[in-house]
């Protein structure tokens, strides 16, 4: 089975409940998670809150993402 987030959510700070396609439902904090330059303005919250789903994974309008595997 592919894994997928099929579900994401803002929780607060840095941290985000997932939800993926096997059935098992997460919460991650990326707060230290965020390496080179295109992740740079995810370090303002505003910036950071504003994810989506994309590609099986949580990415953002800079095009910044994180693998759901690594999730």
């Amino acid at each position: 089975m592919i894994l997928k987030v099929i579900n994401a959510e803002y929780i607060d700070k840095y941290q985000v409940r997932l939800l993926f396609n096997h059935g098992i439902e997460k919460t991650v904090s990326l707060e230290n998670e965020f390496y080179g330059a295109i992740f740079k303005s995810l370090q303002d919250i505003t910036n950071f809150k504003n994810f989506k789903i994309s590609c099986n994974t949580i990415s953002w309008s800079n095009g910044a993402d994180l693998a759901h595997e690594y999730l």
